[in-house]
C-alpha cells in the first residue's frame, strides 16, 4: 500500500506518495496486463494451423485486438478522471481475464476471435496506471516513476514474445493462455491491495454523464494543447518502432539475407537492455527537463536510423543501431508523458486518452506504410521511410522545446 498522508506545517494533508514496494508491484502489474496483447505474435502460425484458417483470417486476431484497444481507450479511459483508478483497474483486469479464458478454451475460431477482441477492448489498465502513479509521485520523481512503469511494460512485451514461443512449441499454444489466465487472476487479486481509492482533488470536476465525459476531451485538450504535440511526437516514435521491426522481419527472413525467424527473435531480444537503461534515463530526463531531453533523444535516434540505412547489408553491423534505438526509444514516450502528467489530476486521464489514441493512429498508419515501402523498394525503401519519420520527430521535438512555455499557457 502507499504511505499514509502526512500532515503539513499548515495543517493540510499532503498527497500520498508511492513506496518503492508499491511502485515495483505496479510495474509487475503493468508487465502482465500489457503482455496479454503480445502472446499471439510468436504463436500466430500454430493457432492458424489448429483452427484451419488462412493467414488473412488469422490476421484479424491482432488487427481487431488493436482496433478494439483504441476504441476502449477512447470510450473507457476518460472514466479514470471520474471514478477511482483502483476500481477501474480491477474491473478492466477482470475483463482481460475473461478474454484470456475464452481464448484458451475456444474450439471455434470465431469464439477465439471474439475473446481476443474483448481482451483488446478491456486492455485499459496499462494506461490507467501511469496516471494513478503520477498523482502519487514524489516531487522531482515523475520521470523516474514513469520510467519504472515503462520498464514493466517492456519486460511484459519481452517475456510475452520469448515465453509464448517456447511454451507453445513444447506444451501447445493453449497452455500459453492457460498460464496467462492464471497470472492474470493473481494480478486481478493484487491490484486492490496495492492501489488506493481516489483522493479528493481541487480543480475542475469531470462531467457526470459518460458521453459528456468523452466529449469533454475536446475542451480539455484545447486548454492544454501541448498534449496534441506530444501525442504527434509519440505517434512518430511508435511508428518508427513498428516500421523498423516490420522491415527487419521481412528483410532478414527474405531471400536477400536468408535468415530464419529465430534470428529475428534473437535480435528482438536486445529489448532486454531497456530493463536496465530506462529507469536511469528517466531520472536523467527529470534533471534535464522533458522537452530538452526529448530533443536529444530524437537526435540520437536519427543517428541510429542512419546507421540502419548505411549498414543494412550486414546483420552484425545492424546490431549497434538497433541497440541504440532500443535504448532511447522508450524515452520519447516517457518525456512526452512528462509534459502533461504534471498537470491537475482531474484532467490527466483524459489527456492520456488523447495522447494514446494519437499514438495508435500513428502506429497503425506507419505499419501499413512500412510494409508497402518494403514491398516496392525493399530494405532501403523501409529505412528511407523511417528516416523521414525520424526527421519529422526531430523537427516537432525542437518545435515543442521552443514553444513549450506558450503551449503550457494554452496560447
Amino acid at each position: 500500500m502507499t504511505s499514509d498522508p502526512a500532515g503539513s506545517s499548515d495543517g493540510e494533508p499532503q498527497q500520498r506518495q508511492l513506496t518503492r514496494r508499491s511502485l515495483f508491484l505496479l510495474a509487475v502489474a503493468a508487465a502482465v496486463v500489457t503482455a496479454n496483447a503480445y502472446y499471439i505474435h510468436p504463436i500466430i502460425g500454430l493457432v492458424a494451423k489448429d483452427f484451419g484458417v488462412s493467414p488473412s483470417e488469422i490476421g484479424l486476431v491482432p488487427a481487431l485486438n488493436q482496433i478494439a484497444l483504441a476504441l476502449g481507450i477512447l470510450l473507457l479511459l476518460p472514466l479514470g478522471d471520474r471514478f477511482s483508478n483502483r476500481k477501474l483497474a480491477t474491473v478492466f483486469a477482470v475483463g482481460q481475464l475473461i478474454g484470456l479464458v475464452v481464448m484458451a478454451v475456444a474450439t471455434d475460431f470465431r469464439v477465439f476471435l471474439a475473446g481476443s477482441t474483448f481482451l483488446g477492448f478491456s486492455t485499459i489498465t496499462p494506461y490507467l496506471l501511469p496516471a494513478y502513479a503520477s498523482k502519487r509521485a514524489a516531487p522531482g520523481k515523475l520521470g523516474q516513476v514513469t520510467a519504472t512503469l515503462t520498464t514493466g511494460v517492456v519486460a511484459g512485451i519481452l517475456l510475452a514474445r520469448v515465453g509464448a514461443g517456447w511454451v507453445a512449441e513444447h506444451l501447445g499454444w493453449r497452455t500459453v493462455y492457460y498460464i496467462a489466465s492464471g497470472v492474470m487472476l493473481l494480478v486481478t487479486l493484487m491490484l486492490p491491495q496495492i492501489m488506493d481509492e481516489r483522493e479528493k482533488v481541487e480543480g475542475e470536476a469531470p462531467p457526470a454523464n459518460h458521453l459528456a465525459l468523452v466529449l469533454s476531451l475536446i475542451p480539455v485538450v484545447r486548454r492544454h494543447p501541448e498534449v496534441i504535440l506530444s501525442g504527434l511526437i509519440q505517434a512518430l516514435g511508435f511508428g518508427i518502432f513498428l516500421s523498423v521491426w516490420l522491415g527487419l522481419g521481412l528483410y532478414l527472413t527474405g531471400p536477400e539475407m536468408g535468415y530464419g525467424t529465430d534470428v529475428v527473435g534473437y535480435l528482438a531480444g536486445v529489448a532486454a537492455l531497456n530493463l536496465f537503461t530506462t529507469a536511469p534515463l528517466g531520472a536523467w530526463a527529470d534533471r534535464t527537463g522533458p522537452r530538452k531531453a526529448r530533443v536529444i533523444i530524437a537526435l540520437v535516434q536519427f543517428v541510429a536510423i542512419c546507421g540502419l540505412f548505411l549498414f543494412g547489408h550486414s546483420l552484425w553491423l545492424i546490431v549497434p543501431p538497433v541497440l541504440l534505438m532500443t535504448m532511447v526509444g522508450p524515452l520519447v514516450d516517457i518525456t512526452g508523458r512528462m509534459t502533461f502528467l504534471g498537470l491537475p489530476p482531474g484532467v490527466r486521464t483524459r489527456l492520456m486518452t488523447a495522447y494514446i489514441v494519437l499514438m495508435f493512429i500513428g502506429g497503425g498508419m506507419a505499419s501499413w506504410a512500412a510494409t508497402t515501402a518494403y514491398e516496392h523498394a525493399g530494405w532501403h525503401g523501409s529505412t528511407l521511410l523511417t528516416l523521414g519519420l525520424s526527421a519529422m520527430l526531430v523537427t516537432l521535438s525542437l518545435l515543442a522545446w521552443r514553444l513549450g512555455p506558450e503551449l503550457r499557457r494554452g496560447k
